[in-house]
């Protein structure tokens, strides 16, 4: 007899072993045509399992989060099958699901897109033929056997622990898997090859250069249409192509990694900031600097030296050696340790735009999103263990007022003590609960992420979510008890003891340059009014109303209004569209009419036009959306 637990807390009983399949025809023959693997005591393994002792399983479906992962490592099996039916010599390496797809390293003749299409086409013969996926155990003799002339699978046999190895087969073709895989080949309903590109096995580049074929796969023909139309809209609106077109920024061979910003990405980016001192100031922070570049010593004090060496930037300077900063906190140490500190004086919350560099591969580099200079928004916030609750809930807030004003949506994710930590238990208890609080008392559902955290202190970690549905994970709230030790901080408290702060690490923006370019994109180039580079484009219809419109601009600079006058030789058509190319949200067209009568015509990006305004009216409803901070353009709406 085998008892089965089901998530919702049902037993049922069996008289044999049953699979998993048999366990999902018990509930229905429809429930069980649908399912795909399962959950066996907490390891997804294939349907066909048997279960031969009591166990708890959990059956899973098309609708649950391991699905598309299960699927696409079927599908890179599928994809590798039928290159191997068209390029005989190929020799295969490893093929993973992965974010949005899969992909297949192989050792083979270049391919190319054109190539695709045949690809394809054998692997759909495939999935129509709903081969079974089948798992065969082996030992690892009979594994270096089977693959003795691949000379890749052969060096990761090789390496693995005396044991049990898993073959999965379907059709003709047998590979190297731990699993698990769908029933059959013909759960695959879309499937399409996206690209392709060169990597170094193992990325070594001593090593040879594979063909890694990337392939994306759904349950359904419209799941994937929908991917495609989601890449084609990500394509339109990839920020180093609207960067280039709206000459916000660069990137240049004199400093591979490091942006240059233009004039007009210069007043996004002061705009950016002058927004996130506003609240800061509002929320009682302190703004400060320290250095670009310290000596050793303070890297050797801190850890980083030890553990981060090989991402830093490292210089001799008089004989001794120094490094530019990765990150902005041991100056922040120094700050807080130059004078003594008393329980009255906290919390501290001391907030730095800090430039850091960091040296990443040059593979990695993309656009803003990667870089090796940027600018981070640190805060450190210097407290007692009575006001971890309270700072942390202020945190939080802050950051949903910061987010909330660009249209941004966020989820939060609580990560706890990892296995190799620091600190006692008494403190991660309660540094732990402290989070746990906050995060209770602000109401919003959280992820809990056990075993994750930093290993100096628990974290919160902030998801936000832009136009596209895309996550990017940005802001963090990151408990310390390390660097306070480390560089033996102090406070002294209401009995005349000293005591160790404890200390909040915190970005919203995270890195600024990555969080521009993810405006840039959430935006698709349409900045919010008081974002935009240029606010208002002045379009004089002939040469005679040039000087007038220059006037207009002057009276609206003056104003704080950001304009331009187009005042080239070319048709009014001509410079609405450019204008509404670049993305200017509001454009002034000035004819002999509007002169006369001391009025403007005011056209938004959407098209819509309203004539006759005044330039009082005008300038007092620009004014007003702009100190409100609006995402729209109605500045006539009531």
């Amino acid at each position: 007899m085998v008892n089965i637990t089901f998530p919702d807390g049902n037993i049922k009983s069996f008289e044999d072993s049953p699979t998993g399949l048999d366990v999902a025809k018990s509930i229905s023959e429809g429930f069980a045509r649908n399912c795909i693997a399962m959950e066996l005591n907490s390891d997804l393994v294939d349907l066909n399992t048997k279960i031969d002792r009591d166990s708890q399983i959990r059956l899973i479906t098309p609708k649950d989060p391991e699905a598309l992962k299960i699927l696409r490592h079927s599908a890179s099996h599928v994809m590798a099958q039928a290159i191997l039916h068209l390029y005989k010599d190929a020799k295969l390496t490893i093929g993973p699901a992965v974010e949005d797809g899969f992909y297949y390293d192989i050792d083979m003749e270049p391919v190319s897109k054109d190539d695709f299409e045949k690809i394809e086409a054998e692997m759909k013969k495939a999935i129509k033929a709903k081969h079974p996926f089948k798992r065969e155990v082996v030992s690892k003799s009979q594994a270096l056997e089977f693959y003795k002339n691949e000379p890749y699978k052969l060096e990761m046999i090789s390496e693995l622990e005396e044991g049990t190895i898993s073959f999965y087969k379907h059709d003709d073709f047998t590979d190297l898997c731990r699993g698990p895989h769908l029933p059959h080949t013909g759960f695959i309903k879309a499937i399409k090859l996206m690209k392709v590109s060169g990597a170094y096995w193992r990325a070594d580049q001593t090593k040879a250069q594979l063909q890694r074929i990337y392939g994306t796969a759904f349950f359904t023909k419209k799941e994937l249409d929908e991917h495609l139309y989601f890449l084609e809209e990500a394509k339109k609106r990839n920020h180093r192509k609207i960067g280039i077109a709206l000459d916000l920024f660069s990137f240049h061979d004199e400093a591979p990694g490091m942006p240059f910003f233009h004039a007009k990405g210069m007043v996004m980016w002061n705009a950016l900031l002058d927004y996130w001192k506003e609240e800061h100031r509002t929320a009682g922070y302190v703004e400060t600097k320290t250095p670009i570049m310290l000596n050793r010593s303070l890297w050797k004090k801190s850890g980083h030296w030890e553990n981060y060496r090989e991402h830093m930037y490292t210089a001799k300077v008089d004989e001794d050696e120094y490094a530019i900063k990765p990150m902005n906190c041991p100056g922040g140490m120094i700050l807080y340790g130059m004078k003594p500190h008393s329980y009255k004086d906290l919390p501290i919350r001391a907030a730095e735009i800090g430039l850091v560099h960091r040296h990443e591969l040059s593979g990695v580099l993309s656009g803003l999103f990667r870089v090796r200079a940027f600018h981070q928004d640190d805060a450190h916030i210097f407290m007692t263990l009575r006001q971890i609750e309270d700072e942390i809930l202020g945190v939080l807030k802050l950051v949903e007022r910061i987010y909330s004003t660009f249209g941004l949506g966020f989820h939060l994710e609580l990560s706890t003590r990892p296995e190799k930590s620091i600190g006692t238990h008494e403190e991660w208890e309660t540094t732990t609960q402290g989070l746990t609080s906050a995060l209770d008392t602000y109401g919003q559902d959280y992820k809990l992420n056990e075993g994750d955290g930093a290993f100096y202190g628990p974290k919160i970690d902030v998801h936000i979510k832009d136009a596209l549905g895309r996550t990017w994970q940005c802001g963090t709230i990151q408990l310390d008890m390390s660097l306070p030790e480390r560089f033996n901080l102090s406070y002294i408290d209401k009995n005349n003891e000293k005591r160790r702060p404890i200390m909040i690490h915190r970005v919203i923006y995270g890195s600024i340059e990555r969080f521009f370019g993810i405006l840039i994109e959430h935006f698709a180039g349409k900045f919010p009014l008081w974002m935009a580079p240029v606010q208002t484009v002045v379009l004089p219809i002939n040469d005679d109303l040039v000087t007038y419109a220059n006037d207009i601009k002057i009276k609206l600079e003056k104003a704080g209004v950001r304009t331009e006058v187009d005042h080239r030789t070319e048709s009014l058509n001509k410079k609405v569209r450019d204008a509404q190319l670049t993305n200017i949200p509001l454009i002034l067209t000035i004819g002999n009419k509007e002169k006369e009568s001391g009025s403007l015509s005011v056209r938004t990006l959407d098209g819509n036009v309203r004539y006759g305004v005044s330039h009082e009216e005008f300038l007092t409803r620009i004014l007003s959306h702009i100190n409100k901070r609006n995402l729209d353009l109605e500045i006539f709406k009531a």
